[in-house]
């Protein structure tokens, strides 16, 4: 394997629970909702995972626990903002600080318990393709999930009557409700499904990434993601394009360092996440005046009575 292919390797790897995490926030902005927790859930998602996997042997078990606990911390998120009309950032950040409290936890008993990671799939004669066969199509489930979720979510909100009922809810809830629509229960599912991908994206970490459990790792990527769909505009293509490059980053700064770059270490580590504000700084400059996010972002919804 060449240098180049280890470094596209351990790219897609990094930028994989990005995307998935992005995309499920992605589709939960859409609806009008603004919901800061991705961080909670993806590492509860982890923790649950982990927990699940190796209690019961399997990882598709684990996988499924996850996506399980992705959704509960949205339900919770979704009962105190879409039920009780709560504020949707200050419910966000307590929903991001309770999931990190209570996936340590949850994942106490199972630090340092080693586990087999999730084998990858080789999709036979495109993996013997030179250089891009080793890439592309000798991959884990996750990555290939990934992709799929893109496509999936673009389809869904560019060809669909549904998405499309979705994207109304998020730009004027009050005229979705005025002909007819439900925005609350659409808004709840758009953040169930946003748990959900969180979830997964958690079990990513603890089941491929670094398939064992320790306190806080998801370093900050729910974050990243939340940055990411803003970074994209709200678009499912773009929202990718930016996974792929925070990735990057931070991979290229692992690899900056083993190659004892005269950078103080501390340096390379905050840079992919000094780039995500430098991004989003010049990303609302330029958008100033210009409107960006759905209309209705962040904004409660109390049907008439």
């Amino acid at each position: 394997m060449t240098l180049l292919e280890a470094i596209l390797l351990t790219v897609i790897t990094a930028s994989t629970p990005l995307l998935i995490a992005a995309m499920g926030e992605l589709v939960v902005e859409r609806s009008g909702v603004l919901n800061l927790g991705v961080e909670g859930m993806m590492i509860m998602g982890a923790a649950c995972g982990i927990a699940a996997a190796i209690l019961t042997g399997s990882s598709v078990v684990g996988v499924g626990a996850a996506i399980a606990a992705g959704m509960a911390m949205a339900a919770l998120f979704a009962a105190l903002t879409l039920g009780l009309a709560a504020n949707q950032v200050a419910a966000g950040l307590a929903l991001a600080i309770f999931g990190l409290g209570l996936s340590g936890v949850v994942g106490a008993p199972f630090v340092g318990v080693p586990r087999a990671g999730i084998g990858k799939i080789e999709i036979p004669l495109l993996s013997d393709i030179p250089f891009l066969g080793a890439v592309l199509f000798n991959q884990d489930p996750f990555v290939y999930a990934s992709i799929a979720l893109t496509v999936g979510v673009a389809w869904f909100l560019n060809r669909t009557k549904a998405g499309l009922i979705l994207r109304a809810c998020g730009e004027s809830h009050g005229a979705a409700h005025a002909l007819g629509y439900p925005v609350l229960r659409i808004r709840f599912l758009a953040v169930l499904f946003g748990g959900a991908c969180a979830g997964l994206a958690g079990a990513y970490l603890s089941l491929v990434l670094t398939p064992f459990w320790t306190s806080g790792m998801t370093s900050g990527r729910g974050w990243i993601a939340l940055a990411i769909v803003v970074f994209a505009s709200w678009l499912p293509w773009r929202a990718a394009v930016g996974a792929y490059l925070f990735g990057g980053v931070t991979i290229l700064q692992l690899h900056a360092q083993g190659a004892n770059i005269p950078v103080p270490p501390q340096f390379m580590a905050a840079l992919p996440y000094l780039i995500t504000i430098v991004a989003l700084v010049v990303i609302m400059s330029l958008r100033r005046g210009t409107g960006g996010g759905p209309a209705s972002l962040g904004m409660p919804f109390v049907p008439d009575r």
